[in-house]
């Protein structure tokens, strides 16, 4: 008799879903996966290709990609030893995970949060303990460090600023968890640029236990060319390092990304617009009754209102797409978009007003 398939896979399958998206990945008005409104330039994406074209497309990259890692150590100002890349932070994510986590490990995971995190944990049978935010949606600090001591955790995971709740913990209280704790603390640093906060980066080699994850999906707009690095001190880095998946990364990854990062003033400009936008978002939402907008560290905003199914629905209808995170932990009947054009933002505002 054949035995149940499920009985042959890890047993965490059970409890873990596809990742999907609501409503799916095309509209009119796309604001629903915190991308950068602005593609890279024509003329930017002539030069990659141009120099991407000449490499010899039928032999391997390298098994890291160092150049391109030995770019953004240049940029951060770190040691290149430093610094790993990935194709997306989304498989560092997994790499590091793989590195810290197994049967027997306790993980912290601060929740809501980027729901990767338990999604991984779980996959590799790790015990996962959750600190609720407060009401406001910010970081409970205190709890934090007093779970990590009682529970006696091994690794920590903090998104800061968060997804999905736009909130960030200061510099002072990411120093106080890494210094307070002997667990692994690992700060997802996705929305850093748009932060009022100061990046923890600074403390990778006073803190040994410390490791700062970072795409190049957000900010540097390059969502689709799939980027990220983790950043931590050489010995641990070294550590991490192991259970990478050799060549992940193309060569069209690493020299999009010098190319970028020597035009940085693209980035900067368009930061610079996403954080105007956002707080005159944020004002117009403040004058709709109904709606409670809450103050954002990123490129999105979250806001609470009567009935979010319907009100997602109605967008949508309408051709904009937005994220429903109602079923988030602490975000009932909450809604979150990214700052679009400035005429996407207006027509998402005039249509959340008229409902």
């Amino acid at each position: 008799m054949q035995r149940d398939i499920q009985q042959l896979l890890n047993p965490a399958l059970q409890n873990i879903a596809t990742y999907r998206v609501e409503g799916g990945q095309q509209a009119e008005i796309k604001l629903n996966q915190n991308e950068s409104p602005f593609d890279v330039p024509m003329w930017l994406k002539e030069e990659i290709i141009s120099e991407f074209v000449k490499e010899p497309w039928n032999r391997y990259p390298d098994i890291l990609p160092y150049k391109g890692m030995k770019a953004y150590a240049e940029f951060l100002g770190v040691l290149p030893d430093s610094v790993m890349m990935s194709n997306g932070s989304n498989e560092m994510l997994y790499t590091i995970f793989l590195a810290c986590l197994g049967p027997g490990r306790t993980v912290l995971i601060p929740t809501p949060s980027f729901s990767l995190y338990e999604k991984i944990a779980l996959l590799l049978q790790s015990r996962i303990v959750t600190v609720p935010m407060l009401p406001g949606l910010e970081f409970d600090t205190d709890a934090i460090l007093r779970v990590a001591r009682d529970e006696h955790v091994d690794f920590i995971v903090l998104s800061t600023p968060n997804n999905p709740t736009s909130k960030s913990l200061s510099f002072d209280e990411i120093r106080l968890i890494t210094e307070s704790s002997d667990a692994i603390v690992l700060v997802d640093e996705a929305y850093i640029e748009f932060s009022r906060q100061r990046s923890i980066l600074e403390l990778i080699n006073r803190q040994p236990n410390l490791i700062v994850l970072r795409t190049m999906s957000k900010a540097l707009a390059l969502a689709g060319i799939r980027i990220g690095f983790a950043i931590a001190n050489p010995l641990l880095m070294a550590e991490l390092a192991k259970p990478k998946i050799p060549f992940a990364s193309g060569r069209l990854a690493e020299i999009t990304l010098t190319h970028v990062l020597a035009n940085y003033s693209l980035v900067n400009d368009a930061v610079s617009y996403i954080l105007h936008e956002r707080d005159h978002i944020y004002n117009e939402l403040l004058s709709i009754s109904g709606v409670e907008p809450f103050l954002s560290d990123t490129n999105f905003l979250i806001i609470r209102i009567n009935d979010a199914g319907s009100v997602f629905k109605s967008l949508q209808s309408e051709g904009i797409l937005v994220r429903n995170v109602s079923g988030y932990p602490l975000m009932e009947n909450c809604l979150r978009f990214n700052v679009g054009l400035v005429d996407e933002n207006k027509r998402l505002i005039e249509i959340i007003r008229s409902l």
